[in-house]
């Protein structure tokens, strides 16, 4: 069978050019943020695959568009077999589009929850990578409070360790000290 790269190949370069790199733009924070809402119980495979439609679905992943998202534009979603076809999910990205923009500076207030600084973990096994933490139970509930929803401690962690806030590259990583570098 021929074709483009396996999803194999695509899940190693996501992990040594993307996670845990350390990212203060705010389009992306907010890209993640739904992602990590629309893998909510499914692999991370999953939404690889998907990613290029969920970028197109979703105009780029500018909050402003996703906002502004209508009745028609979640029949659209709901009909893309290029996305998670979740009307929960759907419903909850527009949802947290909207309080996106009401956050004054989204950057600095989802930083905040790691002093502005990356935490720099020493993890030497994957067993003890925890799923959540006091620091993104603490995410979880500010968002929540502020309308956002698929905000659960543990897809905050998720988000916190895609988007280097945590590094959590096990120390046996060639990714660990290049992270650490970043920060």
């Amino acid at each position: 069978m021929g074709g483009g790269p396996s999803i194999g190949d695509a899940y190693v370069r996501y992990h040594d050019d993307v996670w845990g790199v350390p990212q203060r733009d705010a389009q992306v924070l907010f890209e993640f943020l739904i992602l990590e809402g629309a893998q909510a119980g499914l692999s991370w495979s999953t939404i690889l695959r998907k990613l290029d439609t969920y970028r197109v679905a979703y105009r780029d992943f500018d909050p402003e568009l996703v906002a502004s998202f209508d009745d028609a534009d979640v029949e659209r979603l709901l009909a893309d077999e290029g996305i998670v076809r979740n009307r929960a999910k759907v419903d909850a990205s527009i949802r947290n589009a909207q309080a996106w923009l009401e956050l004054d500076d989204p950057v600095e207030h989802l930083w905040n929850f790691v002093d502005g600084a990356v935490i720099q973990n020493e993890w030497t096994a994957m067993e003890t990578v925890p799923a959540e933490t006091d620091r993104s139970q603490a995410m979880s509930r500010d968002l929540k409070r502020r309308g956002f929803s698929f905000v659960g401690p543990t897809i905050c962690y998720a988000f916190m360790q895609a988007t280097g806030m945590v590094n959590d590259h096990l120390t046996t990583c060639f990714r660990h000290r290049e992270c650490r570098a970043l920060a």
